[in-house]
């Protein structure tokens, strides 16, 4: 659909909605659905142009919007139109935001704001015309910088395009997840002259509103018209309409039906109104004259409303599309008069050669009005056949109906998400933080007094804003506290300020330890009251994590005082648990206890224990496709096998030890993207179970934080360079070597962003996130020796290239 070329209504599908027509013929039609276990985006922003602006596809995009809101829900869909004035135009609350059609900043800064308001999807409606730039180039600018999948509607799809237009339709194609055309030759030419795959394209047709399929006396007396047979074209009036041919075939048609009127509704397109003024109706109108047959045609010079678009279309007996040319691959108006079930004559541009197809309308030559005469005198003097085809096209339309079409943006929306789940894409947009790779940044805690107040570590913030809504968890507080210990360990001066968080961590475990029940309890709203009377089994498994540690490596006497009286109360609830992350957590805690005691035959026998129980769910799952300890790879995942790792380490046992690496091998493997050698976590949206798709996304920073510690423990265990290299290949993920190529770790706050989607990474910089990075960050400071080969070859080039560079040894 050109900008020109296009349906003249203003909102028809809500006018529809309130004027329901009683007796309406219902053919049913088989709707689009989306595809199986595809996700529905819950936020859409469609670029393009919207009413009041006159134009069809303001028409398209408004009419397009109304559908989807109706059959999802008005909450996910959002515009941005394109103003082509100065003052713009009075949009309805829908529209956000709008483009200036030839300032190329507020594209920039439009695709700023949708990265920035996390939409999930934008649908663009492109057209040429109705962009700035040469051939609507300065679209690309927006294009280019938006993390979110891309569907874009082509309304235009040339057969010869100009070098300008190739290279913006060729950037189009390629940037966008997914196509969508209205023509099989829209489809036809975007493979063969565009290269663009067809598996990348998807045919929904032009939508039409749900009409009744009635008598056209049905509304003629709206327009004194009846007891005439009307003759209809509509849309904007431009001079490719070719409605001169039609008035010059009007004598011949009134010498055999002298009770024919012609009607044509719509206002002269605004911008060849602006450009050179009502020229061409004017032209029309002199002609109409003199061929004599002034009274006859009927002109409607405005830009019709709902109610007289559905009453145009219905009084028409004939609708004609007489245009001048064969390029168009869309037409609007021709979709409309189809869907109507109205007998159609048209030249035989390209839409209107594929839709009216089977005897669906009749075509006649370009320029030649002859043969429009000769069509419309066959039409009038045989009702039958009239009829006949108007049933065959109503019939045919009725799989385009809005209700449809919504449907089939919906597919396409779903499919292109789930296209970005399992290939994702790297996302270069402006604003990405660079990427240094292979290097330890210095450790910097300020993110993490950020989100430490006076009662703990606060759970989550909003981008780096400490969120107090949400509160403190146990589970944090724990981590937090692994980690002041482990930074005390690798001394320096941040060493000597996490004494004073140490002992704010500690304390809050000791507050969260509920007496009455010998269990920790996890959240703790802003106002310091509970919210449960225990909390999770993992998280009195990392509580004891966190207290074994101090235990086992902490100089501070009152800190280890403190944690030890705690640690003896809280250990036996664990024997009790049936959580294999929890048992994992607790033997961590348990063995760091033993590094300090390790005669404790109390704290021996419960590492046995727990210990054993992993090993024995480690040979009830383990197969050569599946070697892990249960039938999923849920959270945490990298956590059992270190747990059973350091304990057969410690204790001797070569069981343990195998069963450990055998198991972390096949993570590390599972864990690796395929295509590029990265790391890849599991996602968090439904994990791998076995025999299942492994979900990519959400892909969160504790993964990788735990993939990095249990590879470094069994580096220490081995002395093998893989491992280390594994640990690395995990730790460069927070630096930007992962899906998406952007870093994770923000070296501006200290703080790391929440995770990875398909299309975006998460903002916001949590707790959880945030002491992922830190504790990998420490270990990986703490490891002491740097040996790998090519590593350290590649450390010396970048040392050679003056870029800052790890501090391992």
């Amino acid at each position: 659909m050109s900008g020109i070329d296009t349906v003249p209504s203003t909102g028809i599908l809500e006018f529809v909605k309130r004027h329901p027509v009683v007796s309406h013929h219902q053919v049913s039609a088989a709707p689009i659905r989306p595809r199986s276990g595809a996700g529905l985006p819950s936020r859409i922003a469609v670029v393009g142009n919207y009413l009041p602006r006159q134009c069809g596809i303001a028409t398209f995009t408004t009419d397009l919007c109304e559908a989807i809101s109706t059959e999802y829900g008005s909450a996910r869909l959002f515009a941005v139109p394109v103003n082509d004035t100065q003052s713009g135009y009075s949009y309805p609350a829908r529209v956000r935001l709008a483009l200036q059609q030839d300032d190329l900043s507020s594209y920039e800064q439009a695709a700023e704001f949708l990265n920035f308001t996390n939409f999930d999807l934008v649908c663009l409606q492109h057209e040429y015309g109705i962009f700035g730039g040469p051939a609507g180039s300065h679209i690309l600018s927006l294009l280019r910088r938006l993390k979110m999948p891309v569907i874009t509607t082509l309304h235009t799809v040339l057969r010869e395009p100009n070098p300008d237009q190739r290279l913006v339709m060729e950037e189009i194609a390629a940037i966008s997840d997914r196509l969508v055309v209205m023509s099989q030759l829209s489809s036809q030419f975007l493979q063969e002259i565009f290269k663009v795959p067809g598996s990348k394209i998807d045919m929904v047709p032009h939508g039409v509103p749900d009409l009744p399929f009635l008598d056209p006396n049905f509304y003629k007396d709206r327009f004194g018209v009846e007891g005439k047979a009307v003759l209809l074209t509509f849309g904007l009036l431009s001079p490719n309409k070719g409605i001169e041919n039609v008035i010059q075939a009007l004598p011949q048609i009134l010498a055999k039906h002298k009770n024919v009127v012609y009607i044509v509704a719509g206002a002269t397109h605004p911008h060849i109104l602006r450009r050179e003024g009502d020229r061409y109706r004017s032209y029309l109108q002199a002609l109409a004259k003199e061929v004599g047959v002034e009274s006859n045609v009927i002109f409607h010079n405005r830009f019709v409303t709902p109610e007289e678009m559905v009453a145009f279309i219905g009084a028409a007996d004939i609708y004609i599309t007489p245009y001048r040319y064969e390029e168009q691959v869309v037409s609007g108006t021709l979709a409309y008069a189809l869907g109507a079930g109205k007998a159609i004559i048209s030249t035989p541009y390209w839409h209107a050669i594929e839709l009216l197809d089977d005897r669906r309308g009749a075509l006649v030559p370009f320029q030649d009005s002859d043969a429009i005469a000769r069509k419309a005198v066959e039409l009038l003097d045989t009702p039958a056949i009239r009829h006949a085809m108007r049933k065959r096209a109503y019939v045919y339309s009725r799989e385009m109906v809005w209700k449809s079409v919504a449907q089939g943006y919906m597919a396409s929306f779903a499919q292109a998400r789930a296209d970005r789940t399992r290939q994702p894409r790297a996302m270069f947009a402006d604003g990405s933080p660079e990427k240094y790779l292979d290097q330890l940044p210095a450790l910097k805690l300020d993110h993490l007094h950020r989100l430490t107040d006076d009662t703990g570590m606060l759970q989550h913030a909003i981008f780096s804003v400490p969120n107090y809504g949400e509160g403190y968890t146990t589970d944090d507080n724990a981590r937090a506290l692994v980690l002041a210990v482990l930074i005390e360990q690798l001394g320096g001066t941040e060493s000597a300020r996490i004494e004073e968080l140490a002992s704010r961590y500690l304390a809050f475990l000791g507050y969260a330890f509920n007496s009455e029940n010998g269990r920790f309890r996890n959240f703790l709203t802003y106002k310091r009251k509970w919210t449960e009377a225990s909390g999770s089994e993992d998280c009195h498994g990392r509580a004891l994590w966190a207290l074994g540690t101090v235990l086992g490596r902490s100089k501070n006497q009152a800190l280890r005082g403190a944690a030890g009286r705690l640690f003896e109360t809280a250990v036996a609830a664990v024997v009790a648990f049936t959580s294999p992350r929890a048992w994992a957590f607790a033997l961590l805690g348990i063995q760091e206890y033993l590094d300090l005691f390790p005669g404790d035959r109390d704290a021996q026998q419960m590492r046995l224990v727990l210990a054993t129980r992993l090993l024995q769910l480690y040979g009830s799952n383990q197969s050569p496709e599946w070697n892990w300890f249960e039938d999923v790879l849920a959270y945490s995942n990298a956590r059992l096998p270190q747990a059973v790792l350091i304990v057969g380490q410690r204790s001797a046992d070569s069981v343990m030890v195998s069963a450990a690496l055998g198991a972390l091998n096949w993570l590390s493997e599972t864990q690796r993207s395929p295509e590029n050698d990265h790391f890849v976590p599991i996602g968090s949206q439904g994990f791998y179970r076995k025999g299942r798709e492994q979900a990519r996304f959400d892909q969160q920073p504790v993964e990788a934080g735990g993939a990095v510690s249990a590879c470094l423990e069994a580096y220490r265990a081995t002395g093998e360079d893989r491992w280390l290299k594994e640990a690395w290949s995990a730790f460069n993920w927070f630096l930007g070597k992962n899906d998406l190529q952007i870093a994770l770790y923000d070296p501006s706050t200290g703080g790391c962003r929440d995770g990875l989607h398909p299309e975006r990474v998460n903002e916001n910089q949590g707790a959880e996130s945030t002491l992922a990075f830190l504790m990998a960050l420490v270990e990986m400071r703490l490891l002491g020796e740097f040996n790998h080969p090519q590593l350290r070859r590649d450390l010396f080039i970048a040392r050679n290239n003056n870029l800052e560079t790890a501090n391992v040894l």
